[in-house]
């Protein structure tokens, strides 16, 4: 008997199926796909080519616009390949709007650390939403090489979600979550050697001339330390939707629909996200439960008598989870008891 004959049937079709993700992804839609996100990308630099305030009811209908669409496709994707994928990206899209509307309350932190002017503020968020999808998709390609190539990339990705649940709990628990020091901010420490920089914001320009040579602008330093964090945020929400779905199609569409929405969700939710004071832990709980879920399919892939996390059930326990945080804080907040780095966002709007 060869060594390939001895070697377990399950474990050789589990490897075999490690290598060949299967995707609803034809390379029509995925071309389709991405002209669409980069259209909607110009359509938003376009709308706020000319800096401006940007009023409730602006904010309102570019957010309701920006719901409808996500929900009006995943519609599309249940009827065209099944209730599996329809689920599938349902609960994916509610995972990475989740860890978005955390890392949107970050954005609101460097804007009001960099005093950046409300006419200004926008652009910012825009800048930061397309180095966002970039990065997004090079993780993305880099996650569905690994599923393809290593055994235990699933196992792997759980450790980074657990690793980060347990990282965004004690943070939470310090009372440090959410700071800013931008004088920490290695891009911004490295900026400041590379290059001198003004005092003063002129308009969305990056660049100005200081005598005989280039300055950078306050504006300048705020996009850098937006994207920077944008890599913080890529290494967490990637995983977590692959924890949802294996089809890095469904992955890529979740991220795209989550990300374009949150430059007019910032204008919609700048003063409710001042009291979601307990999100952190909520997103603490389903990482670490979405890393539980990734750990038993790639332990089942080895022993049958694992059991397996449904992606209906996963929907539920996120579900149930955002509803309990979201009441908590609430009420916890209802007096307008707000820790201080709230109370920064909250009075700069």
């Amino acid at each position: 008997m060869t060594v390939f004959e001895e070697t377990p049937m399950r474990e050789v079709s589990y490897l075999s199926a490690a290598s060949d993700l299967s995707s609803v992804g034809t390379p029509t839609l995925w071309a389709v796909t991405i002209i669409g996100v980069v259209l909607l990308l110009v359509l938003d630099f376009l709308v706020t080519r000319r800096p401006h305030e940007v009023s409730m009811r602006e904010a309102i209908g570019w957010s309701a616009f920006y719901i409808a669409l996500p929900l009006a496709f995943g519609a599309w994707i249940w009827s065209r390949y099944g209730s599996q994928q329809g689920v599938e990206y349902l609960t994916g899209y509610l995972v990475e709007k989740s860890l978005s509307v955390d890392n949107l309350f970050v954005f609101m932190l460097l804007l009001a650390a960099f005093a950046v002017p409300a006419v200004l503020a926008q652009r910012v968020l825009l800048y930061g939403i397309a180095g966002a999808l970039v990065l997004r998709a090079v993780f993305i390609a880099l996650g569905a090489a690994a599923l393809q190539t290593l055994d235990f990339a699933f196992l792997l990705f759980a450790i980074i979600l657990i690793a980060t649940a347990v990282k965004l709990l004690r943070d939470a628990l310090s009372g440090h979550q959410q700071e800013v020091d931008i004088n920490k901010m290695r891009s911004v420490k490295l900026l400041r050697k590379v290059m001198p920089v003004v005092d003063d914001y002129h308009g969305t320009k990056m660049t100005v001339r200081q005598g005989a040579k280039r300055a950078l602008t306050p504006f300048a330093l705020v996009v850098v330390a937006v994207l920077a964090t944008d890599v913080v945020f890529a290494v967490d929400s990637v995983p977590a939707v692959y924890g949802i779905t294996e089809d890095p199609y469904l992955v890529f569409a979740t991220n795209a629909f989550a990300l374009l929405g949150l430059r007019a969700l910032y204008f919609v939710l700048h003063a409710a996200l001042s009291r979601l004071v307990h999100l952190s832990y909520g997103l603490a709980i389903i990482l670490a439960f979405i890393g539980l879920k990734l750990g038993l399919h790639w332990a089942h892939g080895i022993w049958d008598s694992v059991p397996q996390i449904p992606t209906l059930a996963s929907l539920g326990v996120i579900i149930g989870v955002l509803v309990v945080v979201t009441v908590t804080s609430l009420r916890a907040t209802r007096g307008g008891d707000l820790p201080e780095d709230r109370k920064v966002v909250a009075e700069r709007h």
